[in-house]
């Protein structure tokens, strides 16, 4: 504990949300929910006008749309999101080098180290002119917390949400904790709640009268002394600029329960061939291949592989996956899939037994891949997908992506294949239907489906975002960050006209803004 409140949390406030309140005008003021849209979509999150409908974070979206049905409901545009997130935390690292990002909209920061504040009053000021920098910057808001901890810092900002500061002067701790509900401490779920509860425990004041001892027979020595340790406000847990990475995993959540093995295989090798691009982005390889499988029943299922060696080769991740999947039933559906890698190292051991293997194909002419090394073809007989591998709804991000992950695309009813044209932002903007030769599908037509919210450009009314599609025709509003609300027409969802395009920074005038 410090005795002065120099450690700051940064909260964003409803970050996905706010960001589309942002840069949509017409959609200011009204309830935003952003997450996956298909029928096993979950809330990413919610803006504060939908969240007193009872909208919330990891809520089924399902459930959402009964709770605000005429909330605006949109795709997540991570690239931006991930834009906007550096601007914001390049301003937290101006205050000071001890900068630790916990997510895109939420970080510590160690005011002393960077020399800003040694004192209440400088704190204070130092909060107030980052929350008028953010804003600024981003036309967002943030909450600010000031303690002389970290976990007090964090309570402080949930307190002054939205958009506000709150100081924690040291000495005042116990007194402010003490009526807030244990679920306010870091560790107290759901489960943990629930034990308390039963025990006669519902404050964070009831907790610290408890004492050390109760607390380690109830929860264990572990959980329970930490735990009275927060209740009584004790936290030395220092500010760290750098945090290791543990593991690296993708996974999606389906529309529709996969049964067809072939399929299945092919999801785990996109999702492969996803994990292995996030591994070497953060500079790292891995010795241990994970698959998690939830099938029909719910039920989860998890099978690892060690390797010799760490490795960020795409084929050696693929063919540890395969194997690992051939080890798993799944006759009855699958809802869940996943792929990660753990074990981490930055360095790779490399195979040499690979290398033999690609030295012969070089010298018989011949790809040493093989000629399935691009895996198979997705769509098989019904067409093709293109892009959309990368981002982090891939495909899916049109037809319901859950989170940060996305959901499985089931080919348009069965009917032909589907042909995706990914947004810059890296989430699918467009999916166009051919039949299965690759020609329009019959009875279909050339057509593509246009993710709500998703950004497009017309050729002659400039840059809109898609507020809806159905029976081959797309809304579109035109407007941009900083204007009023924009005009809507409705267009066929093939016109040539209309095309994805880049989203538009959220303040100022970047090439995106100028150009239409």
């Amino acid at each position: 504990m410090r005795s002065a409140p120099t450690i700051l949390h940064l909260d964003m406030d409803a970050f996905y949300a706010s960001v589309e309140q942002a840069s949509k005008p017409s959609l200011r003021g009204k309830a935003v929910i952003v997450g996956g849209l298909g029928p096993r979509g979950v809330v990413a999150t919610a803006s504060y006008e939908a969240r007193r409908f009872g909208v919330h974070s990891a809520m089924p979206m399902a459930q959402a749309r009964r709770l605000c049905p005429n909330g605006a409901y949109l795709i997540p545009r991570f690239r931006l999101y991930q834009t906007v997130s550096e601007i914001v935390m390049g301003l937290l690292r101006e205050l000071s080098p001890l900068v630790e990002p916990l997510s895109l909209d939420e970080a510590f920061v160690d005011l002393e180290a960077g020399g800003v504040a040694f004192d209440s009053a400088a704190a204070r000021a130092a909060g107030e002119r980052l929350r008028a920098d953010i804003r600024a910057a981003t036309g967002l808001s943030g909450s600010v917390g000031l303690a002389g901890s970290k976990m007090l810092a964090k309570v402080a900002s949930e307190e002054a949400k939205p958009a506000g500061l709150l100081l924690i002067e040291p000495g005042t701790e116990r007194e402010l904790l003490a009526p807030m509900s244990v679920r306010t401490l870091p560790g107290v779920g759901p489960v943990t709640g629930q034990h308390l509860r039963r025990a006669g425990i519902t404050t964070v004041g009831e907790l610290a009268e408890a004492g050390e001892d109760e607390l380690v027979r109830m929860l264990g020595r572990s959980h329970g002394v930490g735990l009275h340790r927060m209740a009584l406000g004790l936290d030395d847990r220092p500010v760290v600029a750098e945090r290791d990475t543990k593991s690296v995993s993708v996974e999606d959540t389906f529309d529709v329960d996969l049964h067809d093995r072939v399929r299945i295989r092919y999801e785990v090798q996109r999702l492969a061939d996803r994990c292995v691009g996030r591994l070497r982005d953060s500079g790292h390889s891995g010795r241990t291949i994970v698959l998690k499988v939830r099938r029909y029943d719910f039920s989860t299922l998890t099978r690892s592989e060690t390797l010799r060696g760490p490795t960020d080769d795409v084929a050696v991740v693929r063919e540890a996956a395969a194997r690992l999947l051939e080890s798993v039933d799944t006759t009855g559906g699958v809802r869940l899939l996943g792929v990660g890698v753990s074990g981490l190292a930055d360095y790779t051991q490399e195979d040499l037994f690979a290398f033999a293997l690609a030295a012969e194909g070089e010298e018989a002419g011949s790809d040493p891949a093989g000629p399935d090394a691009a895996g198979p073809d997705p769509a098989g007989a019904d067409g093709t997908v293109e892009g959309g591998s990368d981002g982090p709804a891939g495909v899916v991000g049109v037809l319901g992506a859950v989170g940060a992950s996305g959901a499985g695309l089931d080919p348009v009813g069965g009917v032909g294949g589907a042909q995706v044209s990914a947004g810059a932002d890296g989430s699918a903007a467009a999916v166009e239907v051919h039949g299965a030769d690759g020609a329009p599908g019959e009875g279909v037509g050339v057509g593509r489906r246009w993710g709500a919210g998703s950004d497009v450009r017309h050729a002659v009314y400039g840059a809109g975002w898609v507020q809806g599609s159905g029976v081959g025709r797309v809304t579109v509003r035109f407007e941009r960050p900083g204007s009023g609300p924009g005009r809507v027409r409705t267009f066929r969802v093939d016109d040539p006209e209309l095309t994805p395009s880049d989203p538009l920074p959220l303040v100022g005038d970047g090439p995106a803004a100028a150009a239409g």
